[in-house]
């Protein structure tokens, strides 16, 4: 019995079959056949000269079983699993193509790296499905409004301190800023937007969550109700001096561009750090400044409209004037202002009970009235006072009034009042009688 080849074909290739039969037994016409097969008469003409020399063999795509021209050898593919094993650990697909083209010269696509990482069981963070939000057009302008916030994670993987990155991000081209700082606070937020205005200059608005550093969370005094005015932080009065409307989101939802951001900061800069070694707030800010341009250039969008809606920023005088703690402060009769529990001498001769105490981010301090830096000197060393004598006290000497069983004055009692003592003794007498009767009974 003569054997039969079996020839694997999908249903695309046994259809196209069907059809070239029916054309070589002249059933239908070329023409026909091209139009049920979305081809053209040429290509028909080729696959029925095919399989009249090749019989049905020749109806299967001659490439089929052959590797693929694309294909990487196994060489090759062995390295790059193995620097995603090593040295880029828990790199997703998409960054570690990235790093093999940059650093190792190694050209892969995400998603061939994703397969390659699916088949050796490597494990990687993956996006978490995020829930429906209500979607919020863009701002038109660049400049019209910056969202800005802190991120408190470990940027450094235990090679140095835990510390903030302070990031800004427009609204309407997400062009990022950023900048490592050791904490959260008032002076890291002024030296972070202090060097956005030098760089870019002042935005319109500026979109901050309700942290205590950007708004205030004290009630309002007496003083603020008569004026109708609302307690400000020392960012809240900083902004209104230089012209930047402060908007206080309710939710993290309402500022989730930056919230985005720091998602994806979180992944990428720390293993470019990690790359890098850096360990360190300077080497960190250092990094930054080359890393964001790459990031801006690859991830912004167009905005809108055209035109940059910032405002040039001032000089940077007029910057440290605003961007400082302003604390009013009593000049007391001597000339003297306490302030953090130290004391100071004013030189100058000034007629106020009131001056400003501003606490500048450099560390410096000034003491200010009308807009003039008054000069003065701490008080180190203060008089000691001597303990006064405890000053004598005298005391008043009660009466002292006798009980009524003291002999003294139970007779002085009897000779004042004889009836009333006569009715005592008739009563105990009384009681001693009706004593007796009980215990007899």
């Amino acid at each position: 019995m003569q054997e039969r080849d079996i020839i694997a074909m999908s249903q695309k290739e046994l259809r196209r079959l069907n059809v070239i039969h029916r054309v070589i037994d002249e059933t239908i016409a070329q023409v026909k056949a091209s139009e049920i097969l979305g081809l053209s008469t040429r290509q028909v003409r080729r696959i029925e000269e095919r399989v009249m020399e090749e019989g049905d063999r020749g109806i299967v795509h001659r490439s089929r079983g052959k590797p693929s021209s694309r294909s990487f050898q196994e060489a090759a593919k062995d390295k790059a699993i193995k620097l995603c094993k090593t040295k880029y650990e828990g790199f997703g697909p998409t960054l570690a193509s990235e790093k093999l083209f940059e650093i190792n010269k190694i050209k892969l696509s995400r998603e061939t790296l994703r397969g390659w990482f699916k088949n050796e069981g490597m494990v990687y963070g993956t996006r978490k499905k995020r829930p429906h939000r209500n979607w919020r057009e863009r701002k038109h302008h660049y400049g019209e409004m910056e969202q800005a916030d802190g991120s408190h994670h470990d940027w450094f993987e235990g090679r140095g301190p835990e510390c903030v990155l302070m990031g800004y991000i427009d609204d309407a081209n997400s062009r990022v800023f950023a900048e490592f700082h050791e904490y959260e606070g008032t002076f890291p937020f002024m030296a972070s937007f202090k060097n956005y205005a030098k760089k870019y200059g002042l935005p319109q608005k500026l979109y901050l969550d309700r942290h205590s550093t950007y708004k205030s969370s004290q009630k309002s005094s007496i003083e603020d109700e008569l004026n109708n005015r609302e307690p400000q932080s020392q960012v809240q009065r900083a902004l209104d001096e230089l012209g930047v409307d402060a908007i206080f989101a309710r939710s993290a939802p309402a500022k989730g561009r930056i919230e985005r951001l720091f998602r994806t900061f979180q992944d990428r800069v720390i293993k470019e750090m990690r790359l890098r070694g850096i360990k360190s707030i300077e080497e960190g800010n250092k990094f930054l400044k080359d890393y964001l341009p790459i990031f801006n250039k690859r991830f912004s969008v167009e905005a809108l409209e055209k035109g940059d809606l910032h405002r040039p920023a001032p000089k940077s005088t007029d910057l440290d004037k605003s961007l400082c703690i302003k604390t009013p402060r009593g000049l007391n009769k001597d000339s003297t202002v306490a302030h953090n529990t130290k004391l100071y001498h004013i030189l100058d001769k000034v007629h106020t009970e009131k001056v400003m105490v501003e606490e500048r981010i450099n560390g410096r301090m000034l003491i200010v009235h009308k807009d003039k830096a008054l000069k003065y000197k701490q008080i180190t060393r203060r008089p000691v006072r001597k303990e006064a004598k405890k000053p004598y006290t005298f005391r008043i000497k009660k009466v002292w009034h006798p009980p009524m069983d003291h002999p003294l004055k139970g007779a002085f009692f009897n000779r004042r009042y004889p009836h009333i003592n006569s009715y005592s003794q008739k009563e105990k007498g009384a009681q001693k009688e009706k004593g007796l009767l009980l215990t007899k009974t």
